[in-house]
């Protein structure tokens, strides 16, 4: 039962401190609780969730053949994190830059949507979001 609820926890962990590391630098409002379910920021809530899931199946099972999958998983979800997602979002940046020099005011959201700019992680929020998956899973195996 660890091997499901440890990540799930970890991820739960690092998107909820998402809202709480934002509503420190700006001021407090509770629609910021969308971050909870943001693709970006820190900390990243793909690396807890993975790095989570790999540390307790190790620490479960040892090296296995799940554990192999898992870090599998654990690294192309951090790569597309820091990588494919992280550069979607600079594109959907220019692209959105370039809508806006468009003279159709009145046709502009309807035809050209405003695309998502925030959509990766930095290497920082990567290992802060490892940083606790591995804190979680370590601590829920030994303390429960």
């Amino acid at each position: 039962m660890k091997i499901l609820l440890l990540p799930l926890v970890a991820g739960l962990i690092a998107q909820v401190a998402k809202f709480f590391i934002k509503s420190n630098h700006i001021k407090f409002s509770w629609r910021h609780w969308r971050l909870v379910f943001s693709y970006s920021g820190m900390p990243s809530g793909h690396a807890a969730m993975t790095v989570s899931l790999t540390t307790i199946i190790f620490l479960t099972e040892g090296l296995s053949s799940s554990l192999a999958l898992a870090f599998v998983l654990m690294l192309l979800t951090i790569r597309d994190a820091i990588g494919l997602r992280r550069q979607i979002g600079k594109q959907g940046e220019i692209i959105n830059e370039l809508v806006e020099d468009l003279d159709e005011d009145s046709l502009l959201d309807e035809k050209y949507p405003h695309l998502a700019e925030k959509i990766g992680h930095s290497k920082r929020q990567v290992m802060v979001g490892a940083i606790i998956g591995l804190l979680v899973s370590w601590l829920g195996f030994y303390l429960f």
